[in-house]
């Protein structure tokens, strides 16, 4: 579990900054950029690294080059809210691997799901393993992304 923000500093937000658009910069780049020496640099991501700061290194495909041309944003409304259930369709969508996002929300639906696809055969196939067949969905409802405009899992540290 993370520790609070208070045990973070300016220092280490602009690490976290430098590392969250390019996580294979290399220390020596962080020491030159926020002006402190290399072991200092190294300690402190690997504090934040270990303080669970830092989730996951990973790159991010070309999903264009890679032909994931659609995707796809489902509201999803459940029958049944009692907890055993909904453990269970909150463990099928996490096993989906075109799921890219899952969001157990308030108001008139219970889920918002964000896919990745290859094409509207794919989408398809998964409606009928994910909704029809997996059970416990009241309804859902689709829609196609016309341009993706911005997609980042950066998140805004200067407030901090």
């Amino acid at each position: 579990m993370a520790k609070s923000l208070k045990s973070i500093d300016e220092f280490d937000r602009k690490i976290l900054n430098i590392i969250q658009h390019d996580n294979s910069t290399p220390v020596r780049e962080f020491a030159e950029k926020i002006n402190l020496s290399l072991p200092a640099v190294a300690k402190r991501l690997q504090r934040l690294k270990t303080n669970g700061y830092v989730i996951h290194n990973k790159s991010i495909l070309s999903p264009d080059l890679l032909g994931i041309n659609n995707t796809i944003i489902v509201n999803v409304s459940v029958e049944n809210e009692a907890v055993k259930e909904l453990d269970e369709i909150r463990e099928r969508f996490m096993k989906c691997p075109q799921i890219q996002h899952c969001y157990y929300v308030t108001g008139d639906i219970d889920f918002v799901l964000i896919l990745a696809v290859k094409d509207m055969q794919e989408y398809e196939r998964l409606t009928r393993e994910l909704f029809f067949e997996g059970g416990n969905v009241r309804r859902f409802r689709t829609y196609v992304a016309m341009e993706r405009v911005k997609s980042s899992q950066d998140l805004y540290l200067s407030a901090l």
